[in-house]
């Protein structure tokens, strides 16, 4: 009888974005049950936040210097198009409301890229980089994540390491030192306890500021490995709202129903427009960073509104931002989505990955029973808006079993975001979604 052991890819992306809480308030939340909570880029070599059995598998292994590859418009369309994809079978799939991180899910899919070979290798590549080979696509994700920018009003965290059960398995080395030179990742041999439990929760619960917790309940007898991301946002307005701009009004689902919330009012210059749709960016302090929001057309349903547009329109609404004065309104909403998107990457042509037989990782490294396979992509994300800033995270865990000119003058627009929305939190250099969701229903 042939054996198999499991990859699961756990994908568990919680992005929270907090508009109107002060960033000190915000840390001081985070500092209350996370001593430990960190938002700086990690050096490769981070230890567990409490440390148990695991042990560090990079001793001797140090990263060496790599060809790093400028972001270009060929990797701008390319993770894109990545990001829309990944943002619209979650929309088709979910309720009134959506809520993803495409670059967590991206660069943890672009780590366990790096563990596949032949056919598995191939379809990887395809949805994940497009036209562009894994090897140059982890130079240009090398690139990026060193260059967003972590500072004074925004800071940006992104932490990823590897977890292998200390039996059974043997990892590649290539394989470690490939994502140690391109995606700092650090890595451990742990017994796949209790105690692997703590640290892998500790780790992704550091890295986000403490804003996800207990993303693992228990670890699966089958388990082998875990891949980890985990992204960190938080930043505060370019102008953020007072008192009086804070008003109450009626927030109408897409089934018509009403919820009496309160909405920030203020007034923007950078107006979009996407097939009939209309919005703005507001921007966090310092301009690398920016919240997005689409209004569709009225009586066009948000579900059919995101499933006509494709990542073309969205490059390109954002892209050619222009001036013009915005009257805005955002509500305050939270909002929390867990989803399963592996359905959703098959359909996407990423079908191998996630056969038993099929399914080629021998790249990763060897276990002692059979073929190595994902089985399941989960994915959780919150996101709560308030009026100083944004607080954001993603984590990401990879569960491997064994198996412009001053425009004429013209009237501001009037974007009320009363009604259900896109919205989006890019980085403004290359207007690369870090985040994208859908509010239908803000109950």
């Amino acid at each position: 009888m042939k054996f198999y052991k499991r990859i699961t890819l756990l994908l568990v992306c919680l992005a929270l974005t907090l508009s109107f809480f002060s960033c000190s308030e915000l840390k001081k939340d985070a500092d209350s049950s996370d001593p430990q909570g960190s938002t700086e880029v990690p050096d490769g070599s981070d230890a567990p936040a409490e440390p148990g059995s695991s042990n560090d598998l990079m001793t001797g292994i140090s990263p060496t210097a790599v060809t790093a590859r400028t972001p270009d418009e060929r990797f701008i369309n390319s993770t894109a198009d990545f990001a829309f994809k990944i943002f619209k079978e979650s929309s088709a799939s979910s309720e009134e409301n959506t809520l993803v991180s495409p670059l967590s899910v991206l660069l943890a899919l672009a780590i366990t890229a790096n563990g596949a070979e032949g056919e598995t290798k191939a379809q990887m590549e395809a949805l994940i980089g497009g036209e562009i080979p894994l090897q140059e696509l982890n130079e240009y994700l090398k690139t990026f994540a060193e260059s967003l920018y972590s500072g004074e009003g925004a800071k940006l965290s992104v932490a990823n390491s590897i977890w292998f059960r200390e039996t059974g398995f043997i990892p590649n080395e290539d394989f470690l030192r490939t994502n140690a030179n391109y995606y700092n990742a650090s890595a451990y041999k742990a017994p796949f306890d209790d105690s692997t439990v703590r640290d892998i929760n500790g780790f992704i619960e550091k890295h986000t500021d403490g804003m996800i917790r207990d993303v693992l309940d228990e670890i699966s007898p089958l388990a082998a490995v875990y891949l980890v991301n985990a992204l960190g946002f938080e930043a505060e307005w370019q102008e953020k709202y007072q008192p009086h701009q804070v008003r109450e009004g009626i927030f109408t689902s897409a089934e018509g129903e009403t919820e009496n919330v309160d909405f920030l009012h203020s007034a923007e210059h950078t107006y979009i427009t996407c097939n009939d749709a209309h919005g703005f960016l507001k921007y966090y302090r310092g301009g690398d960073y920016a919240f997005a929001a689409l209004l569709p057309p009225e009586g066009q349903h948000v579900k059919d509104y995101v499933a006509s547009l494709t990542a073309a329109d969205l490059c390109e609404a954002l892209e050619n931002h222009r001036y013009r004065d915005v009257i805005a309104a955002i509500p305050q909403f939270e909002q929390r989505c867990s989803m399963e998107l592996s359905e959703g990457l098959k359909a996407l042509g990423m079908t191998d990955l996630f056969h038993e037989d099929n399914a080629d990782l021998s790249a990763l490294g060897s276990s002692t029973m059979g073929n190595l396979y994902v089985s399941r992509v989960l994915h959780e994300t919150a996101i709560s808006v308030t009026p100083q800033g944004t607080k954001a995270g993603a984590a990401t865990v990879v569960e491997v079993n064994d198996a412009a000119a001053a425009p004429p003058e013209e009237e501001p627009a009037k974007v009320i975001l009363d009604r259900p929305f896109l919205y989006m939190l890019v980085e403004t250099n290359t207007m690369t979604p870090l985040f994208m969701g859908v509010l239908g229903d803000i109950t």
